[in-house]
C-alpha cells in the first residue's frame, strides 16, 4: 500500500455513504494520530485498536451522525505520495473560511491548523475536513 492515509480516508468516506456505525483500517501510529485530530475535532466519535480476524492490529473507527447525515461532508487528502504539499504557519489554509479543519504534521506533532498557528509551526498538510 503506497498511501496509508488516503486509503483509511476512502474507507471512512465509503462507510459514511453507506451508512455504517463503525469502519475498521488496518492500525499504525500516523493513522491513530489522525483519528486523534478527527476526534478531537469532533468529527468521530472515537477510535479503539482491536485484533483482527487475522492477528494484525487494526483500528476501529465509530462514524458520526447527525439526523441520520454523516458530520463528514467532504474529507479530502491534500499531501500524496507523489506531490508532497507543506506550507508555513503563515501560509495554512483555512478551510471553508475556518469552518472546517486542515490536518497538519508538524515537528510538534500531528495537529489541527488552529493548533499549529497557536504553536507558530508549519510543515505537511496531509488533509482537509469539512
Amino acid at each position: 500500500m503506497n498511501d496509508p492515509i488516503g486509503d483509511m480516508l476512502t474507507r471512512i468516506r465509503n462507510s459514511q455513504m453507506r451508512g455504517k456505525s463503525t469502519v475498521r483500517t488496518p492500525a499504525s501510529k500516523l493513522r491513530a494520530w489522525v483519528l486523534d485530530v478527527l476526534a478531537d475535532e469532533g468529527y468521530i466519535r472515537g477510535y479503539e485498536k482491536v485484533t483482527g480476524t487475522t492477528g494484525h492490529p487494526e483500528l476501529e473507527i465509530s462514524l458520526k451522525y447527525f439526523d441520520g447525515t454523516p458530520v463528514i461532508r467532504e474529507i479530502k487528502r491534500v499531501s500524496k505520495p507523489g506531490r508532497r504539499v507543506y506550507m508555513g504557519v503563515s501560509d495554512l489554509p483555512s478551510v471553508r473560511q475556518g469552518l472546517g479543519v486542515s490536518i497538519v504534521s508538524t515537528p510538534k506533532g500531528v495537529m489541527s491548523d488552529a493548533h499549529a498557528r497557536a504553536a507558530n509551526v508549519g510543515g505537511e498538510v496531509l488533509c482537509t475536513v469539512f
